[in-house]
């Protein structure tokens, strides 16, 4: 069709990179995917099952051990999809692989909204300010918020970070750098490849920093 004298393919908006259409509407597809398994969960039958979870991540979800994650706030769509590959061996740790194995996908969801809902708390963890200041420097540089938004507060599949446990962020993006964990088709570990020890340590105090 014409439009002020200029061609415009059908299908094609005038001015929009296709690219750009497609990656939106997968978007849109994810958050639609994300509220119709908030519509399937059931919180109190999360927190029934939540109870053999609370020896590793504490009462609801706030976890004081720094090798086990803080669930509190996380987003239900992660939480989901992390049991998901636990459940499925795309994910991979000795204490959490075999703990999904029995959960049917209704089970992960009442799971994920439950914890989901659940207010995070502040992390206990001491940090010195230089390396906050560094960490929220580098962040900066490699753009962690265009994924994970300001605050480090998550969306949809990308998690929560703020306030998360010190040494377990160390470890997952150690991790990532070394392809030792590869459930999140390769995003966090193009982003992590060139980071150094002291990178990592940085950013880990910066983030768990976050409330």
């Amino acid at each position: 069709m014409r439009c002020n004298n200029a061609i415009v393919e059908p299908g094609i908006i005038a001015g929009v990179n296709p690219g750009s259409v497609r990656r939106l509407l997968v978007l849109a597809l994810l958050s639609l995917v994300g509220m119709a398994g908030q519509a399937r969960a059931d919180a109190a039958a999360g927190q029934a099952k939540a109870q053999v979870c609370v020896a590793c991540h504490g009462p609801q979800g706030n976890s004081t051990n720094p090798a086990y994650p803080a669930l509190a706030g996380q987003t239900a769509r992660y939480l989901y999809l992390q049991l998901r590959d636990f459940n499925e061996s795309r994910r991979n740790h000795p204490a959490m692989s075999p703990t999904p194995a029995p959960m049917s996908r209704e089970d992960m969801h009442d799971l994920a909204d439950y914890f989901a809902a659940q207010k995070p708390m502040p992390s206990t963890y001491k940090v010195e300010t230089a390396h906050v200041e560094a960490g929220r420097k580098k962040s900066e540089e490699i753009l962690c918020t265009m994924c994970h938004l300001g605050g480090f507060s998550g969306q949809n599949e990308i998690p929560r970070v703020a306030g998360q446990q010190y040494a377990y962020i160390v470890k997952q993006l150690e991790d990532f750098r070394a392809k030792r964990r590869t459930n999140d088709a390769g995003n966090m570990t193009s982003v992590a490849r060139n980071l150094s020890d002291d990178d990592i340590r940085n950013l880990a105090s910066y983030i768990t920093n976050l409330n």
